[in-house]
């Protein structure tokens, strides 16, 4: 008979019991307060792996000084029982304190592919990611690890550490789950008030546009990145941070014909909310 689903707070005990796990193990990393995005993920592991672990840790180091930490939405009683209704094998559920002790300064960066898009925009975040992404590889030992295509960026920067850091782990990108309106799914989307709710669907708005332009023969990348742009200046309530065409394989702009596959992406803020959305065009991530 199958264990009950343990939540763990301790390295040494997590390494204790993660040493007892049939392999292979999946590992599904989440800062909590869980959506079907999340859930979708788990579902993947639970498909392909003999066990599943979820971490839930609220990474301090991915937050700039002026973004939402404090009030990053947590919910781990409910994340717990929709964890155990998956039939979750390990919650690791860490403090700060042990990720980051006092005194800590090593980090980890991937150089390239986090200096455009997100990587811009909130220049110290990736190194938050990469560094923390690293630990709970370290810690929980998976053969394979999931992540969400909504996070496109933050996937493909991961695939890179853990390809040049030599990581026996395969990273899985599963795809993006949308609410009915073609909202992505995120954690942030309960920041939204009702009129802000609405407006969000503007940023799939767009890039279906430019999809549907691409899958019609229009392979200009600047027409689609235009595309994309008139969609998001119709929303009085969209601030738009960046639309982006970019190449896959380095994230750098795709200039005059698109003749390979391209990331089509776009940050936007309605009210205070950062949100961002993107799907692929001419092949997959």
């Amino acid at each position: 008979m199958k264990e009950l689903m343990q939540v763990i707070t301790s390295l040494p005990e997590l390494r204790k019991i993660r040493s007892h796990l049939a392999e292979p193990v999946g590992l599904v990393p989440t800062m909590g307060y869980l959506h079907e995005g999340h859930l979708s993920l788990i579902r993947k592991a639970r498909q392909e792996c003999a066990s599943v672990i979820v971490s839930i840790f609220v990474n301090p180091t991915q937050f700039a000084p002026n973004e939402d930490l404090r009030r990053y939405p947590r919910d781990l009683a409910h994340d717990l029982q929709l964890l155990k209704q998956e039939r979750v094998d390990i919650v690791w559920n860490p403090s700060p304190e042990i990720m980051y002790p006092t005194g800590y300064q090593t980090w980890v960066t991937v150089e390239e592919l986090t200096q455009t898009l997100e990587g811009k925009m909130r220049p110290t975040h990736f190194r938050g990611v990469t560094t923390v992404v690293s630990k709970l590889f370290n810690a929980t030992q998976p053969q394979r690890a999931y992540f969400g295509q909504k996070d496109a960026q933050q996937a493909l920067v991961v695939r890179r550490m853990t390809q040049d850091l030599n990581f026996p782990i395969e990273i899985i990108v599963c795809p993006t789950q949308r609410e009915a309106d073609g909202l992505a799914m995120s954690s942030r989307n309960v920041y939204l008030n009702p009129a802000e709710r609405q407006a969000a669907t503007v940023l799939s708005r767009a890039l279906f546009r430019a999809q549907g332009a691409y899958e019609q023969g229009e392979r200009n990348a600047q027409t689609l990145r235009d595309l994309m742009l008139s969609v998001l200046k119709t929303e009085p309530l969209a601030n738009v941070q960046y639309v982006s065409c970019a190449k896959i394989e380095d994230l750098r702009e795709w200039e005059g014909k698109i003749q390979g596959t391209a990331l089509l992406s776009l940050a936007v803020f309605v009210g205070q909310t950062h949100l961002i959305d993107n799907v692929v065009v001419g092949g997959s991530l």
